[in-house]
């Protein structure tokens, strides 16, 4: 990546700039959050890079990033992750009641260059290489390994030549970290999860206060229960089996948690579940969704005119990245904002490196990690019965990369190292930015 790299002052106008545009509007609602969020970008330069895709894609189009010979005008337009870094990947229960290890968190999920996803990811490996001590031909090794694993998967998809194709990571053909956070969602129960955010009374069950809840006025209650009444109807029929499995129970405010969700609004709801039992209610959240970091450089009207809102945008988004996704996800608006709508559910666990050390554990995780990515791209296609990317996205791949094979294993290569040089450099400048009060607002 043949990078500009300014001088700190200059680099820090530059992040400053592009954190007024992205968040802004939400850091002059809620300048606390923003001041959690930002100690959290402080903490590491992986936890810098997890909060600034919007400064990531900034620079790619600074660098007037054309991704080589391997984007077109189709390999230019496919549903993206829009924030695939290695701690975005997880378990998640299907609607078919399978426990799967694949991609999750798609709140910046778009149509965009299928390169963009590979080159976040990279450059998130060498962040996590060079926090675990490993050297740059380790770190150069690590990149091979993903970039082989993605086109070994992408080309199996493509010709249909067996392997094991598109066969999703479970209980029984997952391993090593994988099997690891399966197990440990199988261990779950969806009473731990309610025990943890509820209380019975009156023999019924109810969310208990405090824990970051927030008690409604009857106004907000009433503005919540019509968005949720708005939500029913953007669900796929095959998941209305019981009407009383939405009989709201209760509903509650959150304060937005998370690095991606400091400022936006979101609320839980309380419903029955699929039975009378009480160990069967289920809590699902509405979010205001937000505007995606990449979507301010994807310029395509097509795209854009595409979604009714952002809540509108990530669960199509997530629909069409994500085979047999969460039977409860839709979306709503509320105040004229679009929300995102899903269950909290008592099945997620997300990928924990802090316990991956070993050369080879890391290299075997690494490889499942480029099969997965693979895999979502490839199930995000006109299969997906979405009329946005009406082709064959593992067709489009397959073929671009075949071109220069070598040429794009080293495309990510230096990359990976390049920007993560740059996001090492970056969160000193961030650093010292928040520290001295030089962010605004704050």
């Amino acid at each position: 990546m043949p990078v500009h790299q300014p001088a700190a002052a200059e680099r820090g106008e530059q992040i400053l700039a592009v954190f007024d545009t992205a968040f802004g509007e939400l850091l002059a609602a809620d300048p606390a959050a923003f001041r959690v969020k930002f100690r959290k970008m402080a903490g590491s330069a992986f936890a810098f890079y997890r909060g600034t895709a919007c400064l990531f894609y900034q620079d790619l189009e600074a660098e007037a990033d054309g991704g080589g010979p391997f984007l077109d005008e189709r390999t230019g337009r496919v549903w993206i992750h829009g924030d695939l870094h290695a701690e975005n990947f997880g378990t998640y229960m299907d609607a078919n009641g399978r426990l799967i290890f694949n991609v999750n968190d798609f709140d910046e999920a778009y149509v965009g260059p299928f390169t963009w996803d590979l080159k976040r990811l990279a450059a998130s490996l060498a962040l996590i290489g060079y926090t675990k001590a490993l050297s740059d031909g380790q770190i150069t090794r690590l990149v091979r390994i993903y970039a082989a694993a993605y086109r070994e998967r992408i080309h199996a998809l493509a010709s249909g030549s067996g392997g094991d194709g598109g066969t999703p990571f479970t209980l029984e053909t997952a391993d090593g970290a994988l099997l690891g956070a399966l197990r440990e969602a199988r261990a779950m129960t969806r009473f731990g999860l309610l025990d943890s955010m509820t209380e019975i009374r009156e023999y019924e069950r109810r969310f208990a206060t405090g824990g970051g809840s927030i008690e409604l006025d009857a106004a907000t209650r009433y503005k919540v229960l019509a968005a949720f009444d708005g939500y029913l109807a953007t669900l796929p029929e095959s998941s209305l089996v019981r009407p009383d499995s939405y009989r709201v129970k209760d509903v509650v405010g959150r304060r937005g948690i998370g690095i991606g969700s400091a400022g936006l609004p979101s609320y839980n709801v309380l419903l029955e579940g699929h039975s009378d039992a009480l160990e069967n209610d289920v809590v699902i959240y509405l979010k205001q969704a937000q505007t995606p970091a990449v979507s301010r450089h994807v310029t395509d009207p097509a795209v854009r005119g595409y979604f009714r809102h952002e809540g509108h945008r990530t669960v199509i988004s997530q629909r069409a990245l994500q085979a047999h996704a969460d039977p409860w996800l839709g979306w709503t608006e509320l105040d004229g904002a679009g929300q995102l709508v899903a269950e909290v559910s008592p099945y997620a666990v997300d990928l924990d490196w802090s316990d991956i050390d070993d050369p080879e554990d890391i290299a075997a995780t690494v490889a499942d990690l480029g099969r997965a990515t693979a895999t979502m791209h490839a199930a995000a296609d006109e299969s997906s019965g979405h009329s946005l990317v009406p082709f064959s996205t593992e067709r489009a791949i397959d073929g671009a990369i075949a071109a220069d094979e070598e040429g794009f294993v080293e495309l990510l290569v230096d990359f990976a190292h390049a920007y993560g040089a740059r996001a090492r450099a970056d969160h000193q400048i961030f650093v010292d930015l928040f520290r001295n009060g030089r962010i605004p607002g704050l």
